[in-house]
This record gives structure tokens, C-alpha cells and sequence, in this order.
């Protein structure tokens, strides 16, 4: 007699499944209070309004988001890589082949700077700096998610003093053994935008940097500056290595891109040791 085959979801998903969709739930009844009972207190209204896109921006949406791409984003690589609401981000169109001091080292010669980690700190002075308009060379970029986890680090080229344009590309270290779709090994993969403005998020209403939506345009300049600066970077294309497509990033910022993949080489770049 062949024993039952075990349940896929035992109780403790169960339970924990129920509270996060209940957090999501007790979410919106908490912003649709504050929204109803801004209308009640006169010029304190405004104060409401306020704190009803607060809730809705940084707690009710993103929670919901949460719930919906659990269920039907797919939990495995497709060249892009996921906001902390679950919501398809940037494009993945670089890879690298080389350690994280020679991709370090390939992108101080080029005249890149890498950015600041996120802290209470540095988020308050990337707002101060992009309303005043001050350079801030370092400042943080938000952390996306390829391979369960938020990018290792992250480089940036700011225009003109502005914090709030600038070139930036995030990197990942690929898992131990895993390849690119078609079997190719590399040690990084890398996303690459360009910053335009500051605004709000189609998706979110959150407060944050709207993209080109060209991302092959700031792909290709991230190439071009990297073998500029040093001949022994060498670059090898996977032509069509996705369909080329048309849609939108967590933000809710177009992007559009041809599907090619550069893997770039810096292994040329180790330090000799004497």
C-alpha cells in the first residue's frame, strides 16, 4: 500500500500566510480610516492628507504588493531583478567575469564612485543634497533583489553636481555554480540605469529617482568607460540574450532594451604578488 504523499503546506505556512495577508488587510482599513476622518477636523485636514500618503505610500501599497508578487512573480532568475516590495525592477544587462577588487579596481580607473550604503544618515543627506542641489558623490541607491538578496554593492557617476541625476549600476555575486540561462558561467551580474529626476513612484507613491527609460544607452556606457580606462578590460556580447522588450521598472518608469548581455572581463586586472 503506497503511504499518502505529504501536504505541501504544513500549518505553520498556513498561519504564517494568514497574518500577511491580515497585515495587509489592517493595513488598508488603517489608511481608509485616516483618509475618511481628514474630512472631519477642518484645516487639520491637511495634517491627515499628509500622514494618509504616508500610510498609503510606505505601508498599505507596499504591503499589498508584497502579498500580490509573492503569488505570481516568479521566484527564479529572468533578467530582472525585484524592488523590496517584490515588484520587477531594473533590467540585469551586464555580467562580469573577475573577483570584487578587480571589478573594484576596474571602476575607480574609470572614474566611477562607489555609493554609500543605506543609513538613516545618508538617506537624509541625499534629500537635503537633491533639494539644494549639492553634490553628493557617494550618495546611497535603493537596494533591488536578484538570488534573495539585496545587491553586494554599488557604483554611480553624478551629472553635474546634481544627486539627482546621475549613472549608477548595482552588482550581485552569482551563487556558487549557478550559470546564465544557456549555460554560461560568469561571477557577477550587474544593473545598470540612468537617474533622471526625482519623483513618485506609479506604483507606490513613494518618494524616488525616475530612470531613462533607454537602459541600453547607460549598459553601453558603463562599457565604454570601463575599457576606455584600462585596455586589458575585454568584452564579450550575448547577442539577444533576452527578447527585446518594452516595460516598466518597480517605480513604474518605462524601459526598453535590444536583449544583448556584455560579460565583461577584468580578471586581467589582479594585483601581481611579489
Amino acid at each position: 500500500m503506497k503511504k499518502p504523499r505529504p501536504g505541501r503546506y504544513s500549518l505553520g505556512i498556513a498561519v504564517d500566510w494568514f497574518f500577511f495577508v491580515f497585515a495587509g488587510v489592517a493595513a488598508v482599513w488603517l489608511a481608509f480610516l485616516s483618509f475618511t476622518e481628514s474630512f472631519k477636523v477642518g484645516w487639520w485636514g491637511i495634517v491627515f492628507a499628509i500622514a494618509f500618503w504616508g500610510l498609503l505610500a510606505y505601508l498599505v501599497l507596499p504591503r499589498l504588493h508584497r502579498i500580490l508578487t509573492a503569488i505570481y512573480v516568479p521566484d527564479y532568475f529572468i533578467g530582472r531583478a525585484r524592488t523590496s516590495d517584490g515588484l520587477l525592477g531594473d533590467p540585469v544587462n551586464l555580467a562580469f567575469l573577475g573577483d570584487r577588487a578587480e571589478i573594484e579596481r576596474a571602476m575607480d580607473e574609470a572614474a566611477w564612485t562607489r555609493a554609500d550604503p543605506v543609513t538613516l544618515a545618508s538617506s537624509w543627506r541625499i534629500v537635503t543634497s537633491t533639494l539644494a542641489r549639492r553634490s553628493y558623490h557617494q550618495a546611497p541607491v535603493s537596494p533591488l533583489f536578484l538570488f534573495g538578496r539585496q545587491q553586494d554593492f554599488a557604483y554611480q557617476q553624478e551629472v553635474d553636481g546634481n544627486p539627482a541625476q546621475r549613472h549608477h549600476v548595482r552588482f550581485w555575486r552569482c551563487p556558487e555554480g549557478w550559470l546564465l540561462p544557456g549555460g554560461r558561467r560568469v561571477d557577477w551580474v550587474a544593473a545598470g540605469t540612468f537617474d533622471t529626476s526625482v519623483g513618485l513612484s506609479l506604483f507606490t507613491l513613494q518618494i524616488t529617482h525616475r530612470i531613462d527609460a533607454d537602459t541600453d544607452v547607460e549598459r553601453d556606457h558603463i562599457v565604454a568607460t570601463v575599457t576606455a580606462a584600462d585596455p586589458r578590460v575585454s568584452v564579450d556580447v550575448i547577442k539577444d540574450f533576452s527578447t527585446g522588450y518594452h516595460a516598466r521598472n518597480g517605480g513604474g518608469d518605462s524601459i526598453r532594451t535590444d536583449g544583448d548581455l556584455p560579460i565583461i572581463d577584468v580578471r586581467a586586472l589582479a594585483e601581481v604578488t611579489r
